[in-house]
């Protein structure tokens, strides 16, 4: 039995983490740790998520919350995650994270630490996101220049980053796949008179309203005909049974900074 703690478990995604890990005869929690201002620290987590009591206090203290877990799930902020990660390189714990809005900077230190642990870092968990990544890159590869290339997503009101990390993982594979500069040919929506469409744009398109979980659009339009390929989350539940199938698969791996493409088997798009 792999024993867990859960980093940001009073959030939407630690909930539904945590929910998970209480129905799976492979994992089991063992610790749940929030923010130091959280008004909660010290409640049990159970008596918190309304299913009884469980002996598994919210804390604030990482270090000493990890010291009986195999792995660390995390779903926080760019600036907690990398600190984190960091604690659990130190004590060579597993770590696992759908944490996004990391900048180049911040990518860098992923990347070093994955010499030092064993990381799953993906914006998206869910299986069928990561589906849809081949799946686009394999549509790109036929398509090609003839073809425009825009990416629709849509997320809650309450999204911090835009775009999500997930349409700039898709961008990032279309236009490998075209061997375009993702950074040069990038458009985030468009206003005014912006003039003719350059024929190797890829536009970013956000969309924040209501309770929105998540849902991403790549649309190839040639002349004559157009193709949109979407993916629609219904539920948080999708990406939080992903991310116990990386720590499950993760702790059986040697140091190196993963993906959700890496846990599936999937061939690499990047």
């Amino acid at each position: 039995m792999l024993k867990t703690v859960v980093v940001g478990a009073l959030g939407r995604m630690g909930r539904s983490i945590m929910d998970v890990v209480a129905e799976s005869n492979a994992v089991e929690l063992s610790g749940a740790v929030e923010t130091s201002d959280n008004p909660y620290i010290g409640k049990d987590i159970g008596e918190l998520a309304g299913t009884g009591k469980t002996g598994i206090r919210l804390t604030d203290d990482l270090e000493e919350a990890i010291k009986d877990a195999g792995c660390i799930i995390d779903f926080t902020l760019p600036e907690a995650t990398i600190h984190n990660l960091e604690v659990a390189c130190k004590y060579g714990k597993a770590f696992v994270t759908g944490t996004t809005g990391f900048s180049h900077h911040q990518r860098g230190i992923l990347r070093d630490l994955g010499k030092k642990g064993r990381i799953v870092a993906a914006p998206n968990m869910s299986v069928g996101i990561n589906l849809l990544l081949k799946v686009v890159a394999d549509m790109a590869e036929v398509l090609g220049d003839d073809y425009d290339v825009e990416i629709v997503e849509a997320h809650h009101r309450l999204k911090k980053d835009a775009p999500s990390g997930t349409a700039i993982r898709l961008a990032e594979v279309l236009a490998h796949t075209l061997h375009r500069d993702l950074d040069s040919v990038a458009t985030y929506g468009r206003e005014g008179i912006i003039g003719k469409r350059k024929h190797d744009e890829i536009g970013i398109l956000s969309v924040r309203a209501g309770d929105i979980v998540g849902d991403h659009t790549v649309l190839f339009g040639g002349d004559g005909e157009r193709i949109e390929i979407t993916h629609r989350a219904h539920s948080r539940v999708t990406f939080a049974r992903g991310a116990v199938r990386a720590a499950l698969w993760l702790v059986e791996q040697p140091n190196g900074l993963y993906d959700m493409q890496d846990v599936l088997g999937l061939e690499e798009s990047l």
